[in-house]
């Protein structure tokens, strides 16, 4: 729980704006005994993002959420095996859509989104409290899994097409200004 309110700290600073959802996350780390459990569903539960960058253009990976039915990033639940909460974002992505990751210490929080999820699979309407990590990709391939059929890249002049919500968008262009000031 330190670290996450310890990222959650950092991150507030560069992006003011996600501060009502960092203020929400951190009241789950401090009021709810499980906030990583998928069981924790009153207020709901953390879960992790990865926002994959391609290694050689402004584009991100995206895979069809079939259960909502849209394009989004891939992500998913924390796991007793998630060393640290970044581990989450790059496991998911691993069995979302076989990216090949770079390295990294510390992937870097560019987004923080608490939003609503329909009821379903014996689950009651509650909310995933999603911290969003950047990851660099050494490759293009990307292929659909067992747990998604479609993986895409998405550009930013791809993002009516795909119908992204503002907060993907948010996040992708957080990410990509990151990655160009690192470059330079």
């Amino acid at each position: 729980d330190l670290i996450v309110a310890t990222e959650l700290y950092r991150f507030v600073a560069p992006f003011p704006d996600d501060s009502k959802s960092r203020e929400l996350v951190l009241q789950l780390l401090e009021h709810t005994p499980a906030p990583f459990s998928r069981e924790q569903f009153q207020p709901g539960h953390i879960t992790c993002t990865g926002l994959v960058l391609h290694p050689f253009d402004d584009s991100f990976v995206l895979v069809y959420h079939r259960r909502l039915d849209r394009w989004l990033l891939p992500g998913g639940h924390v796991e007793e095996q998630d060393g640290e909460i970044w581990d989450t974002a790059r496991r998911e992505v691993l069995e979302e859509t076989g990216a090949r990751l770079a390295p990294q210490d510390s992937p870097i929080l560019v987004g923080i989104d608490v939003h609503g999820i329909p009821p379903g699979r014996r689950e009651p309407f509650h909310l995933h409290h999603d911290l969003i990590f950047a990851l660099q990709s050494t490759s293009a391939e990307v292929a659909p899994t067992e747990e998604v059929r479609k993986v895409v890249w998405c550009s930013p002049n791809d993002w009516e097409r795909f119908d992204l919500p503002d907060s993907v968008r948010s996040c992708a262009r957080r990410a990509l200004q990151i990655r160009q000031r690192q470059t330079r």
